[in-house]
């Protein structure tokens, strides 16, 4: 996929590339691949906002994808390579041999006409889903399961890719994107190849309104705030920070400040993510 340039001739224009959507094969979604998407703007169930700066947006159809690859040793031929408005990956729609159709994240090299399938002793090509005793050591593997059954979990985005580096006992030992290398039991399912769509993170958007069309609404920064308003406001003119850290607007640490709590799994991470260089 590359990336287009727009002509300057609005200031909201300059700078601004997108996509050229060349993959693209199919505009419209399967329609019994599709559900409605109800808009929410960061509210729950009581009406409270939860989740900030969200709301409008174009409408969106809800993509059923399957995550889980449990057709076992049927053969299914790539019959499109469509848009998804909800994640940043391309979607490759399949058609099953006994019918069922079906879609999947489509990986770098998967293209339409070629044949895919799942199993436990299928060959290693991009698009094809194997349990990860299967896969040979040092395969680039996405769309990968934490827990037997549940579905692929990590490695979905557009570009990432994980690579299985080792095998112990029940485990494997799995370099994710972000550069955690972690344990993940050998039944679990992957599929074989890196996700498509590698010029995503090229794409600048150029102005606010893209943003707006994405169901994201404007930021505010806290210092432009009053100090009721969060604790970085308030001061003559730009003020600096004047606390030991940056904090959240309820005052909570921010910016670096770890916030996982799940010391359940602590014994499957071998080694933690490290700072992304720039």
């Amino acid at each position: 996929m590359a990336v287009k340039k727009y002509k300057p001739v609005t200031p909201g224009m300059r700078g601004r590339t997108g996509y050229t959507f060349e993959e693209i094969t199919k505009k419209k979604p399967e329609r019994s691949l599709i559900i409605q998407k109800r808009k929410k703007g960061g509210r729950n169930s009581y009406g409270r906002i939860t989740v900030r700066h969200r709301g409008g947006g174009n409408r969106q159809q809800i993509r059923i994808v399957d995550f889980k690859r449990k057709k076992v040793d049927i053969p299914a031929r790539v019959a499109a390579i469509e848009y998804d408005p909800n994640r940043t990956s391309r979607l490759a729609l399949l058609f099953y041999a006994d019918g069922e159709k079906r879609y999947i994240i489509a990986p770098v090299g998967l293209h339409v006409g070629d044949t895919v399938v799942s199993g436990r002793n299928v060959e290693i090509r991009p698009g094809n889903a194997l349990p990860i005793s299967s896969i040979p050591v040092g395969t680039m593997i996405h769309n990968i399961e934490l827990k037997e059954g549940r579905g692929g979990q990590l490695a979905r985005s557009a570009g990432t890719a994980a690579q299985l580096i080792a095998k112990e006992g029940d485990y494997a030992h799995v370099r994710l994107p972000s550069g955690e290398i972690r344990l993940i039991r050998q039944v679990c399912f992957a599929t074989i190849g890196q996700v498509g769509n590698l010029d995503h993170g090229n794409i600048k958007l150029g102005k606010a309104g893209r943003k707006r069309h994405m169901g994201i609404r404007p930021t505010v920064r806290g210092s432009a705030m009053s100090p009721r308003d969060h604790p970085h406001g308030g001061g003559e003119g730009r003020s600096p920070i004047g606390m030991p850290g940056p904090k959240s607007p309820w005052g909570k640490p921010t910016l670096g400040a770890k916030t996982r709590r799940n010391k359940r799994t602590n014994k499957y991470i071998i080694r933690r993510r490290g700072k992304k260089r720039r």
